[in-house]
């Protein structure tokens, strides 16, 4: 085994998805950084999340799998990667893949061989407590940077999530934002998408919340299976763009950046706009993992007691007083007040 001296370590970082997942790990390598400057990190994650890692300085090679390869291109990449000599391993996913890449890179690890090793904890006794009797033993407020840092404290890494920002789009990328953008740039974005049905805010709420605002644009963001975007659009299409589908995820990344603040769902969108450092409304409903970590966002919430009901807010609703509360209730009058205010914040 090549012996290193700790201030030169050689870090692999293995999180393949999802896009909140990924972007929220994009802390990661630079918190190594602080306590390990002379570090060399690198990182395996899916092919397709690939390009939100890239130009992140403290980000050296990145392994970029493609699921289409299946386990015997996953076995030939961890190969390849034998050869590197990483000093320390940390399994952020905690999946069957992660644990073939543990198993090939360290294959003496049950008798304490091998890269020092940390896997992350999924929790699932908290989880159970949590969701089937609604007996709450995590650290509270919920923070998805917090959670994703914590399990390096052995190795003496910081769970403070590093300043932004910790997403680095390419200038290619920005160059194609401006041109999708055109006279939108500097407008608000809207990401009204999420994974899952009750994670989103309803349609009509932001529709209300584009007529509340009659002197705003807005571009809206999302996939191309978000066909309902287009509905939200004609609550004022003279003054709103709907980019949903349009744009890769670095291209979103840069919408997001040149926008003047982000209104979002618990998505992968939200955590983009917290690594830049952009300021950021977050609506949050009835999943706890993925709760933002930035003084830059204000969160809005409703606390009740079904709440959170759900790892991701696959429901079904367990409400039984009135569907959806936890996101019906937020008000889009209120969300326009949050925004005006967001958008006071440090004018001159």
């Amino acid at each position: 085994m090549l012996v290193r001296d700790p201030n030169s370590a050689k870090f692999l970082i293995i999180r393949f998805s999802s896009f909140g997942d990924v972007v929220q790990t994009l802390s990661v390598p630079s918190a190594i950084k602080e306590t390990y400057p002379n570090a060399e990190i690198h990182w395996i994650t899916r092919k397709d999340m690939a390009p939100l890692l890239k130009n992140h300085p403290n980000i050296q090679r990145i392994w970029e799998f493609d699921r289409k390869a299946g386990l015997s291109g996953l076995i030939k990449l961890c190969l390849q990667m034998r050869k590197e000599g990483f000093t320390h391993i940390y399994d952020a996913h905690n999946n069957m893949r992660s644990r073939v890449i543990s198993w090939i890179l360290r294959p003496l690890g049950i008798l304490g061989v091998g890269p020092k090793f940390i896997r992350r904890s999924i929790r699932r006794w908290k989880r159970l407590l949590l969701f089937k009797f609604r007996i709450n033993t995590f650290e509270m407020p919920f923070n998805g940077q917090r959670d994703l840092l914590e399990p390096l404290q052995p190795w003496g890494i910081s769970r403070r999530a590093p300043a932004a920002p910790q997403i680095f789009p390419s200038e290619e990328s920005f160059h194609k934002a401006r041109e999708v953008l055109g006279h939108y740039a500097g407008s608000v974005a809207l990401a009204p998408s999420a994974a899952f049905f009750l994670k989103r805010w309803p349609k009509e709420y932001w529709q209300e919340l584009i007529l509340l605002c009659p002197d705003q644009r807005f571009v809206l963001l999302g996939g191309p299976e978000d066909s309902f975007i287009e509905d939200i659009k004609a609550a004022a299409p003279e003054r709103v763009l709907n980019l949903a589908g349009k744009c890769s995820l670095q291209v979103s990344s840069s919408v997001v950046g040149l926008s003047a603040a982000l209104i979002s769902n618990d998505t992968g969108l939200l955590h983009v706009a917290e690594q830049l450092g952009q300021k950021t409304i977050a609506l949050m409903g009835p999943a706890p993992f993925g709760f933002p970590s930035r003084p830059s966002t204000r969160i809005l919430e409703i606390e009740l007691k079904c709440r959170p009901c759900s790892k991701h807010g696959q429901g079904p609703c367990v409400n039984k007083f009135k569907y959806h509360q936890c996101l019906v209730d937020i008000t889009p009058q209120q969300v326009a007040m949050e925004l005006k205010q967001l958008l006071q914040r440090n004018q001159p």
